[in-house]
């Protein structure tokens, strides 16, 4: 009796505008985006502008210590209100005047009071749905969706174990990587380790034990488990005295593309996937420390990260593109470990069941 094997999705998955576009919406449009950290916006008044597929959006702690995000869009007659980051007492839109509390109402608009009817309570800035996740906000356009705890079980209390000063973290580090390839290509290769050892000969060696490397399911989330190396091959220096989790590796891969990168020694750093176009994505890299101090440690591990683990990605996922567009690519298996372990896909079946339940679509019918 034949088993049934599961199998990569067809080509066309990453090389078709059409699938593209509506993943913007039925994916990127309804998850939870990665916005900033609430470092950004400390106090009352303090506001960061930022974009979530081409949308301009803004983030602001209201009077009340709210964190808030709306549209930067002027109910009047649509222009911008806000550019960059900074601290404003209300919202005031430079076209017209228009202005807004720092909770999205309306409080004044020049010569209304000349309208019969016009009622200033009754207009405010779209809003949009916002969480503060150990510290980083995400936003979720999507102002039905469930909380992030429903989306990712557990990750918020996984986090603090592993890096317990998470709270007094601020960026230290910021790079910006452009990959030719679509997005799940990347987010797909991120997600597994079967080709770690082969490919990324430092990160196997110097940082973790790829034999006891694991990826496993937890809600929408893909959750890295593995230990470090002995401490005298670590190729920077760890305190595994520090805390329960120092010696530990860990990543959180919240679908569909920020990830959460523990180190050994609770060096935290973020992942957030940009996608550009059908073959294009932008990766944001940012690396945390204590009040966003730089020191020789992190300075030597992103360096070190960026020459080796990501310049090898980058070649990796920018050749597979480039299979993908060939007329003679055709789906071969998952490699299936009913063990799970290094070499292992079962945690990119995961991400295909996650991308066809958002497109509404099964695995029944589908054509290479």
């Amino acid at each position: 009796m034949s088993v049934e094997l599961a199998r990569a999705l067809p080509g066309r998955y990453y090389t078709d505008e059409a699938i593209y576009r509506r993943e913007m919406d039925a994916v990127f449009g309804r998850t939870w985006q990665y916005a900033g950290h609430v470092g950004e916006v400390a106090e009352p008044g303090d506001y960061f502008v930022f974009s979530v597929l081409g949308e301009s959006l803004f983030c602001v702690r209201d009077g009340d210590g709210v964190v808030r995000a709306f549209y930067n869009v002027c109910r009047h007659r649509g222009h911008e209100l806000l550019e960059g980051r900074g601290n404003r007492p209300r919202i005031v839109c430079p076209y017209h005047a228009w202005t807004y509390g720092l909770d999205g109402q309306l409080q004044r608009a020049p010569n209304s009071q000349s309208m019969s009817g016009f009622d200033v309570s009754c207009v405010r800035l779209q809003e949009v749905k916002v969480e503060v996740f150990c510290g980083f906000v995400f936003v979720n356009l999507d102002m039905q969706a469930e909380s992030m705890e429903k989306w990712y079980p557990g990750v918020a209390e996984e986090l603090r174990e592993f890096v317990p000063d998470i709270d007094d973290l601020r960026e230290a580090k910021y790079f910006e990587i452009d990959e030719r390839c679509n997005w799940k290509v990347s987010v797909e290769n991120h997600s597994e380790c079967y080709h770690c050892r082969l490919n990324h000969p430092t990160f196997s060696t110097g940082v973790v034990k790829p034999e006891t490397y694991n990826i496993r399911p937890q809600g929408h989330c893909l959750r890295h488990t593995t230990e470090c190396v002995n401490l005298e091959r670590m190729t920077y220096p760890v305190d595994l005295q520090a805390n329960v989790h120092a010696g530990d590796y860990s990543t959180w891969l919240l679908w569909p593309g920020v990830s959460f990168q523990v180190y050994p020694g609770n060096l935290l750093n973020a992942y957030v996937w940009q996608p550009l176009g059908v073959d294009r994505v932008r990766i944001v890299r940012r690396w945390y420390t204590v009040g966003g101090e730089s020191n020789e440690v992190i300075d030597r591990l992103a360096q070190q990260d960026l020459d080796t683990t990501v310049a090898e990605d980058v070649r990796l996922v920018e050749s597979v593109q480039r299979g993908l567009n060939s007329r003679g690519y055709v789906p071969g298996p998952l490699v299936i470990d009913p063990n799970e372990g290094v070499n292992s896909e079962h945690s990119v079946e995961a991400l295909h069941g996650w991308l066809l339940e958002a497109l509404g679509e099964d695995r029944q019918g589908m054509d290479g």
